[in-house]
């Protein structure tokens, strides 16, 4: 995404290899497998204008994630040390961070997603406790330079590919066991200022995507924010989603078991204005 957003720049800003970068969300809008989504309305601006105009989103977007689920509470002003992760997070389920790419490329400078991310989270409708990923449990990625000594040492990724599908046509398949950062890892950066966690908090892993173009997590990873228009079968190709859309995610853990995790599933529904 860095290199699409600045294109003949540094993809990566100068603090994304010595923190996990987040955002707040919202919980009011985490919606159930199964439930639709309503095009989102706001801001828009295209670089030809000098204002920017209200309205429809024209790229409407997926994020394939996971997101993990705080079952034990931590005590306020007390940060959760990587090594306490298995202590306070009860499990994992499939997540779809949906976003509107017009709206957020408007609104991400100078604060971030607010918008173009608040309208709709959909989880899996049951959470897979961490004990059925013991199996599936494996190295990160190497990790330089050197982290600072709260997010040290970093603490198991997990072996789970999550598959995207869209219109019942297999797009992605997303490899967690790539991501940079750990669950653990996560958890102890937003805890190290003192905020804490409550039982049924739920935090995502961010888009997971890897190195080939068939396993990227997102719609404007997969197009190229547009360019590179997805075959969904003929005549069918898609750049970002149209109204009556469906998205699928499905996810299998890499050990022995091959856990199953809940799928998400969601339509798009038209916007309301």
């Amino acid at each position: 995404m860095g290199q699409i957003f600045r294109p003949g720049g540094e993809p990566l800003t100068p603090n994304w290899k010595h923190m996990p970068i987040g955002y707040h969300g919202r919980s009011g809008t985490v919606m159930v497998s199964g439930s639709d989504v309503r095009r989102p309305r706001g801001q828009v601006k295209a670089s030809d204008q000098v204002r920017p105009s209200f309205g429809p989103s024209g790229k409407l977007d997926i994020e394939a994630e996971l997101g993990w689920v705080v079952g034990t509470p931590s005590v306020p002003g007390e940060p959760v040390g990587v090594e306490d992760f298995r202590r306070h997070v009860f499990g994992v389920v499939v997540l779809n961070d949906w976003s509107a790419r017009d709206l957020q490329a408007w609104e991400y400078v100078p604060l971030g997603p607010f918008l173009g991310k608040s309208f709709g989270t959909s989880i899996s409708a049951w959470v897979l406790p961490l004990e059925a990923l013991d199996d599936a449990r494996v190295e990160p990625p190497e990790q330089q330079p050197e982290l600072l000594p709260y997010l040290r040492p970093p603490g198991s990724g997990y072996a789970i590919d999550v598959e995207v599908r869209v219109n019942g046509q297999l797009v992605s398949t997303c490899p967690y066991a790539g991501l940079y950062y750990t669950p653990a890892q996560m958890l102890a950066h937003l805890t190290v200022n003192g905020a804490h966690v409550r039982t049924g908090d739920l935090y995502g892993s961010g888009t997971i995507s890897g190195p080939a173009r068939n396993q990227r997590g997102s719609l404007l990873e997969l197009t190229w924010n547009g360019g590179q228009p997805l075959d969904l079968g003929l005549p069918e190709t898609r750049t970002f989603l149209e109204d009556g859309d469906e998205v699928v995610l499905t996810a299998r853990s890499g050990g022995a078991s091959r856990a199953r995790l809940g799928e998400v599933r969601g339509s798009i529904l038209p916007s309301a204005g």
